[in-house]
């Protein structure tokens, strides 16, 4: 009788914990307006930012904020909620030293010190996930502080 107590144990235990590997590694959905969002920025150049949030209620990443083309980085930094973790795509302008003009997407991933623990561990087991989606992101940076993604280190990583 112990032994098939234990059998059923360990099967269970092994189920649930392929069940948490399996939720864990396939993350939140992803609603279709973030793809179509990224899209327009990418390619027609629709938008300057986009802030995307996870919906804990319905478990998706959905479209927070749409920045317009001529709205700049502190307009995009003043978009980010303090104390709350987001992803966020950014379409930096610049100029290289050989007078080109070029233009890099960002992938921000925003987790600050002061935002609760299940959503920092909510949005790092998402972010991969919600990555993959947005094809065509060229720098990834991950911020817990906003000297982390000062308008400098943009600068610093589109060169």
């Amino acid at each position: 009788m112990r032994e098939t107590f234990n059998r059923i144990m360990k099967t269970g235990t092994c189920q649930i914990m392929n069940q948490i590997k399996s939720n864990a590694s396939s993350g939140m959905a992803v609603h279709d307006d973030c793809k179509l969002k990224f899209l327009e920025l990418k390619a027609k150049r629709n938008h300057r930012f986009i802030v995307f949030k996870i919906e804990e209620k319905i478990q998706q990443v959905i479209v927070e904020k749409i920045g317009d083309p001529d709205e700049s980085y502190e307009d995009f930094t003043n978009s980010i909620p303090a104390d709350e973790c987001r992803y966020a795509v950014y379409d930096f302008d610049f100029t290289t030293e050989e007078n080109c003009q070029k233009s890099k997407i960002f992938f921000i991933s925003w987790s600050p010190d002061t935002s609760r623990v299940r959503s920092k561990m909510l949005y790092a087991s998402s972010k991969d996930r919600f990555k993959r989606e947005l094809e065509g992101i060229q720098v990834e940076l991950q911020a817990t502080d906003p000297t982390e993604m000062s308008l400098d280190v943009i600068k610093g990583r589109a060169l």
